[in-house]
């Protein structure tokens, strides 16, 4: 009689870092795909609207499949979950690319294509995130997640100035090519890579059945631990608030400047060498001893910066020095955040924890880019520029020309986000004490080794 093999978890930073390589080329390019086509998008309807439905498009798929994946990543071998995922990503972007090779290229065009992306971002995401517990050691959650920050910071500060000097000379279509090309890059990495599968344990046995009941597991390890329910609950509405203006943060900056394409690029390239600073210190520091420290610190400073000083700011030099600050605090909120759940969460059940994480608080996701869109399209743009009590309150700040009625958006969402995180953090132990009221998952018994018949 023997057991089934326990593998050792792996100092594997070497090995986590040539996938993260891999991937930062990938998302570098695929950065460049994004900027090209809000241009195009944005230029070719001129509504912010239309862009919302984009957002929209991404992640419905991503909410109706989500459970579904986490029980795939669970059950099968998580690297190639990881590879289904970009080549789920190569069909939207030969599709784009075979359309705009013959001029066909219309917006509803990109829906299509964003719901592609989001279908592959459900493997994508959990597959990844689970991939960390079994490839570094816990007290490298931190800095590992640190570094995956970076795969979305540091393509956003070069892929702006890459896209906006590449597209005059090889157009659209050149982009699209650059974007297939990486993707076969990130996909070559995975397969010299070992990824190593968890270990069984207690919950994941109890997890076990058909796949529904594993996909509906998922939510249960959440709703049985008070602690990750309302870290969670604290985030949804974080994320229903800030998705009321973050949504219109291109067509913001594209109005103020009438359509200023390189304006554009240069806050976004700002953005991200502010969340390459976050990254960077998070990645050497690894944040606070004490998590929900780095989270509630952050989201308050986030809410201050991100939100109600960047819709202050009127000149693009304010925008640019408000955006390097105001994007080092979210990678430490949810560097923060992902440690938490990869610690307290059981390696092997993590893909379907995750994925119902992931489903419940993007829940309102489907809603606030549309939602946010209409507000400045038909709410607050309309109202900043007729003699209403919108524009006789906030009209000496934010002025009353195209673009105020978004930017009082972000100033009201702001102060709403700030009382979100003082609220929590004096009322709200459960969360508050989350680290210390709930084990992490190494302190908990193991399963006893299952015999081969």
């Amino acid at each position: 009689m023997s057991g089934l093999p326990i593998q050792k978890q792996p100092s594997g930073m070497l090995e986590f870092t040539l996938v993260w390589a891999g991937q930062i080329v990938s998302v570098l390019a695929s950065s460049m795909t994004q900027f090209a086509l809000t241009i195009w998008a944005y230029e070719k309807t001129g509504s912010a609207t239309a862009l919302g439905v984009v957002s929209t498009s991404f992640i419905v798929p991503f909410l109706l499949f989500s459970p579904f994946a986490g029980v795939m990543v669970d059950r099968y071998n998580r690297k190639l979950m990881m590879m289904i995922s970009d080549l789920t990503a190569v069909i939207a972007t030969v599709g784009l690319l075979v359309i705009s090779f013959f001029g066909e290229l219309q917006i509803w065009h990109l829906f299509i294509a964003s719901a592609i992306n989001g279908l592959g971002n459900t493997f994508q995401w959990p597959a990844y995130s689970a991939a960390i517990s079994t490839m570094v050691p816990k007290e490298n959650y931190s800095r590992a997640n640190g570094m995956m920050s970076l795969i979305e910071s540091v393509p956003g500060v070069l892929a702006p100035i890459l896209a906006g000097l590449l597209l005059p000379f090889i157009l659209l279509k050149g982009i699209l090519l650059i974007d297939l090309v990486t993707f076969f890059v990130a996909i070559g990495v995975l397969m010299f890579v070992a990824v190593p599968q968890p270990a069984q344990t207690i919950e994941g046995q109890e997890g076990k059945g058909s796949i529904i009941k594993e996909a509906a597991y998922g939510f249960r390890y959440i709703f049985k631990r008070q602690g990750l329910l309302g870290l969670l609950i604290f985030f949804i509405c974080l994320n229903f608030v800030i998705g009321l203006s973050s949504s219109l943060f291109s067509p913001f900056i594209l109005s103020r400047t009438v359509n200023d394409s390189a304006a554009l690029g240069a806050v976004q390239s700002a953005f991200a060498v502010g969340a390459v600073i976050g990254g960077l210190l998070i990645s050497l520091w690894g944040g606070f001893k004490r998590r929900m420290t780095s989270i509630f610190i952050g989201e308050a400073l986030t809410g201050l910066f991100c939100l109600v000083l960047f819709g202050i700011s009127r000149t693009l030099p304010a925008w640019i020095a408000v955006s390097i600050v105001s994007a080092i605090f979210p990678v430490f909120t949810n560097g923060a955040s992902q440690a938490i759940w990869q610690a307290k969460v059981a390696p092997d059940v993590q893909g379907r924890v995750f994925s119902a994480r992931r489903m419940i608080a993007w829940s309102m996701g489907p809603i606030t880019p549309i939602l946010a869109g209409a507000l400045a399209d038909y709410v607050t743009e309309p109202a900043m520029r007729s003699q209403t009590w919108l524009a006789s309150t906030f009209g000496w700040l934010v002025g009353t020309g195209p673009g105020s009625g978004m930017a009082v958006q972000f100033i009201l969402t702001g102060f709403a986000y700030m009382a979100i995180v003082l609220v929590v953090f004096l009322f709200f132990p459960v969360v508050r004490d989350l680290e210390s009221n709930l084990p992490d998952h190494d302190q908990l018994p193991k399963a006893a080794p299952v015999a081969n018949p």
